[in-house]
Parts: C-alpha cells; structure tokens; sequence
C-alpha cells in the first residue's frame, strides 16, 4: 500500500436499537358482592341437612339415635350423657332461664320443647324416670303453668317418677315447675321459693306534661285503658286497682293450690316406698308464701323441699324411685337440619340486631303476669 494513500475513514458506531417495553397491567379487580358468601353457606347447610338425613336412615351413627316426632316439631335425637352399661335409661330434661312461650331453638317455643321431650319419654319403655333439671328465676305464668301440667300428666299416665334437681336457683316459676314431681332435691345454697304472683307497668304521664306531650284516648269502655302509663294519678280508680289486684290475688292462689297438691301427692306416694319418705309441707308454710327466696336449707326444713344435695343425690333418687339399680343417662335434642332453618326463619319475629352481652336479660313485658324472683322482675 502506498504510504501517501489515507485509510478509508471508520465508519461510526450505530445507535443502539432500543425497544419500547410494554406493561401489561393487571385488570382492575372486580368487586364481589355478599352472594358467594351467601351461597356458600347454604352449601354448608345443605350437606350438614344431606349427612343428617342420611344419618338417621342408616339408624345413627355414635351415641346418637333417632326419635319420633309429631307433625309440625322437630325430631328429637336422643344422646349419651353417662353411660352405666344398663339399659335402663333415666332422661335429663333441662328448665333453663327465663321460662317463656317465645320463639326460641328450631323455631319452636321452650315449652313445647319440654313437652315434646316428656312425650318422648313416656313412648320410650326404657326410660324408667325423669330429672327435671331446674335452673330458673321463673318467668311466664301460663308457660309454667304449662310446663306443671305436662310434667303432673307424665306421671300420672306413665307412673314414671320425675326428680326434680334445683340448681343455683329454681326460685318462684322455677319452683312452679318444680312443685309436681315425685321428688324434689336441693342444695342447702340454692335460692328457691319466691311463691307469688307480679304485674308491673310504667306510669309516665308525668313526663309527657313536661314536654308539653297530650294523650287522645277513645275507648269503648272505662276499663279499656286500664294500666295505661299516659293515666293521672288521679284517673287511676280504686275500682281499677281493685280488678287488677283480683287478677293477681286469683293466680296467687292457683300458685298455693299448685304446692300444696304437688307436695302433698308427692308425699303419699313416697310413703309407699320404704327408703323414700320424703318430706311434708310445714303446717305455716303459706306464712312464707309471700314471695321471699328461701335457701334450699331453709325450704327443706319447710318442706319444699325432699333433699339436700347436688346432682349425683337426684341421679341416685331417681334410680331408687324407678326401682332399678343403675341407669344410662340420656338427654334430648333437636336436630337442626335445614328444614329446621325454614322453620326458624318463618317463625323469626326479630325486629333488630341482637347482640350477646354474656347475660340473659329478662324478657318481661309490662301488664303480663309473671312467676319471676324479686332481682328477675326490673
């Protein structure tokens, strides 16, 4: 190459190439409303309701077994509470709370419950006896008196004796249930008695004349607005007062009628039976029917009560009343199944939110009548 010649010139780098990156982004979530949620609820319904039904037509599975029911209440379904290896059964029927005639479990009411659970019993010819397990400041008057009837009609018909056992308190309705049974077992710190009759309302015309607020009242006759809390003091007549006290005197009475026929037809019955003597009601026993809590040791010496103890005594009792020497015991429940939810939703009569404070509160209504113990009744 001739050393005059000048290279041929370096052709410049190329510019890189750069390629636009493209972002995907995600597409915008969408909102899911409360129907999955919901769906997937009556799923679970719906396979606890199939494994139910399929449980109860194959005969049960474990400790449960399938019991007869009447058209329009649930079935029962009978479980193990101690098994004694005997096939004598004594079943345990719980009183538990307010006694009321509301809409409660399965959508059917307290009492019928307790009804249905003593019907069940008198079909069943290896339960030998009942404990009527009573935990209880009273309540309703025709729910109790609902509930005596069913237990004396028990007894009577089956001949099956039923043991009353009273926990921490089985006061006033507590005791109006109590009163029938063949035997009535108590510890000596259980709050009982309360025997009478309560009516309550509020008088609030004060409050409307300060705020400047007036009732119009057309009624149909003098006594139609009776107990209205809009009434002057001086609107209130004796005549009124006397009638609703009549009411109140009339149910105390049917109260008193109650503990003494009870306790008396208790009495005779247990005096057949040489290791049951039992107790018998003390010639001033109406001194304290005036709607004082008693100790349990305090209604035992009265003659309210038969015994002094807890549980495992009402256990044994029943066993000797029954005239067998051991007994499994059994307890009923409802089955929940999602007819039982249709049921519950039908009869549903909330009108809110409820919210579970740990406590029951009393469900007294103003103007009703009430077998409920002193601190029950405000």
């Amino acid at each position: 190459m001739d050393e005059n010649t000048t290279p041929p010139p370096i052709p410049p780098n190329p510019p890189p190439v750069i390629t636009p990156v493209r972002t995907t982004l995600p597409p915008p979530k969408r909102r899911r409303g409360p129907w999955p949620a919901i769906a997937l609820v009556l799923l679970c319904l719906l396979l606890v309701s199939a494994y139910t039904n399929l449980k109860h037509m194959f005969g049960g599975i474990g400790s449960h077994s399938s019991l007869p029911s009447r058209a329009g209440i649930p079935r029962l379904e009978e479980n193990l509470i101690e098994d004694n290896d005997s096939t004598n059964k004594i079943a345990v029927i719980e009183v538990e709370g307010i006694i009321t005639s509301q809409f409660e479990r399965g959508g059917v009411t307290m009492v019928d419950f307790i009804q249905d659970q003593f019907k069940v019993a008198a079909r069943d010819r290896r339960v030998k006896a009942v404990i009527l397990k009573v935990n209880s400041p009273g309540g309703e008057v025709l729910a109790s008196d609902d509930i005596n009837r069913a237990i004396a009609k028990f007894q009577l018909d089956t001949g099956k004796p039923v043991v009353a056992s009273m926990g921490s308190l089985a006061a006033s309705g507590g005791y109006y249930v109590s009163a029938p049974c063949r035997w009535i077992v108590a510890n000596e710190l259980t709050i009982t008695g309360s025997i009478g009759v309560i009516m309550s309302t509020y008088n609030y015309r004060g409050l409307m004349d300060k705020i400047g607020l007036r009732p119009e009242v057309y009624k149909s006759g003098k006594f139609k607005d009776m107990l209205s809390g809009s009434k002057r003091d001086a609107e209130i007549t004796e005549e009124e007062k006397q009638m609703v006290q009549d009411l109140v005197n009339e149910t105390f009475e049917r109260f008193k009628t109650v503990v003494s026929e009870g306790r008396s037809l208790a009495s005779r019955k247990n005096k057949e039976n040489s290791e049951a003597k039992g107790q018998t009601l003390s010639t001033k026993w109406k001194d304290y029917a005036d709607g004082r809590v008693l100790s349990g040791k305090e209604a035992y010496n009265l003659g309210f009560v038969d015994e002094l103890g807890g549980w495992e005594a009402a256990v044994k009792r029943a066993e000797k009343l029954a005239r067998i020497d051991k007994a499994t015991l059994v307890q009923y429940q409802q089955i929940f199944d999602f007819s039982s939810l249709l049921r519950l939703l039908g009869k549903s009569d909330a009108k809110g939110v409820k919210i579970d404070l740990g406590i029951e509160l009393p469900k007294v209504k103003a103007g009703c009548l009430y077998f409920l113990a002193p601190t029950y009744v405000y």
